[in-house]
C-alpha cells in the first residue's frame, strides 16, 4: 500500500438508529477518494441505473481544452450500480461534496434507494450528471473514450488514474459482479498505455488523500496476526484526520 493511503474499516452491517443519518452513494472516485469524513462506509448497490463514462470533466481530470471522462449514472430501469454508502457528518462535508460534485463537476443530487449487503434498505444521496449539464460528453465507443482518458489530465492527476482506481475497487469488493463498460474501458486503456510505451506506476500518481477500505468481518479476523499497523487502522482513528481529509477537492 502507498504510504501516503489510509486504510479505514468497512462495515457491511447498517443498524437500524443509523439509518437516520444522512447517507451519500459513491460509485466513482468518491469510493476510493472520498475526502471528507464519515461515520460509517457500507457497500451495496443501487437499482435503476448504469454506471457509464459520459460525464466530462475540466477541473481535476482534465482542462477546457481537453476534457477528461468520468462516470455518471445513467437510467436503466435493468440496471445495477455497485457501490459504498458513507453515513455524513456536519456541514462541512455537504458544502465540501456541493462545490465536488455540482459546482465544479457539473452533477446534481438526487436520492435513491441503497441496498446494503446486510441489512434493510435506506435512501441516499447521489450525485448524477445529466445531458442537461453543460459537461455532458455523452455515449461514445469504448475505444473512442479511452483514446480521450489516455490523453487527459488535470490539476487532480490523470484521467487513468481515475479509471484504474475505480476497476480495482470494483474487483476488490465485488469480486463476483460484473461492470462490463467500465472493465471495457480499463482493457482498451491498458491496452493503449501499453502499446503507447506510458508509465503506468507514473499516471496513477502517487495515492494522496486516497483510501485503501477493509472489511469489518476480515479486520476482526486477521488483526490477531497482522502485525503492521498501517493495516489495522481503526475506523475511529480514520475520522480523527479531519484536516487532511476535508481540504481534498481531487474527484
Amino acid at each position: 500500500m502507498n504510504v501516503s493511503e489510509d486504510t479505514v474499516e468497512l462495515q457491511n452491517e447498517v443498524l437500524e438508529n443509523e439509518i437516520k443519518a444522512l447517507w451519500v452513494f459513491a460509485y466513482g472516485s468518491l469510493c476510493w477518494k472520498p475526502g471528507f469524513k464519515f461515520h460509517k462506509a457500507v457497500t451495496g448497490h443501487v437499482k435503476g441505473y448504469q454506471r457509464r463514462f459520459w460525464q466530462g470533466n475540466t477541473t481535476h481530470r482534465g482542462t477546457e481544452e481537453k476534457p477528461g471522462r468520468v462516470a455518471t449514472l445513467v437510467e436503466d430501469y435493468k440496471g445495477v450500480v455497485h457501490g459504498i454508502a458513507f453515513a455524513i457528518s456536519g456541514e462541512e462535508a455537504i458544502s465540501y461534496l456541493s462545490k465536488r460534485e455540482c459546482l465544479l463537476g457539473g452533477y446534481i443530487s438526487q436520492f435513491s434507494t441503497f441496498y446494503p449487503i446486510k441489512g434493510e434498505p435506506f435512501k441516499v444521496l447521489a450525485y448524477v450528471a445529466t445531458p442537461k449539464n453543460p459537461l455532458w460528453m455523452g455515449e461514445a465507443d469504448d475505444r473512442d473514450i479511452a483514446h480521450q482518458i489516455i490523453d487527459c489530465s488535470g490539476p487532480s492527476g490523470h484521467n487513468i488514474e481515475y479509471l484504474v482506481r475505480l476497476a480495482n475497487f470494483m474487483r476488490e469488493h465485488f469480486s463476483d459482479e460484473h461492470d462490463p463498460h467500465l472493465f471495457s474501458l480499463e482493457k482498451e486503456v491498458l491496452d493503449l498505455v501499453n502499446k503507447n510505451n506510458m508509465c503506468l506506476e507514473t499516471l496513477m500518481g502517487n495515492g494522496e488523500g486516497c483510501v485503501s477500505f477493509i472489511r469489518k468481518d476480515l479486520f476482526e479476523s486477521e488483526s490477531q496476526a497482522v502485525q503492521d499497523e498501517d493495516r489495522i487502522e481503526s475506523f475511529e482513528h480514520s475520522t480523527r484526520m479531519e484536516e487532511k481529509i476535508l481540504r481534498c477537492l481531487n474527484i
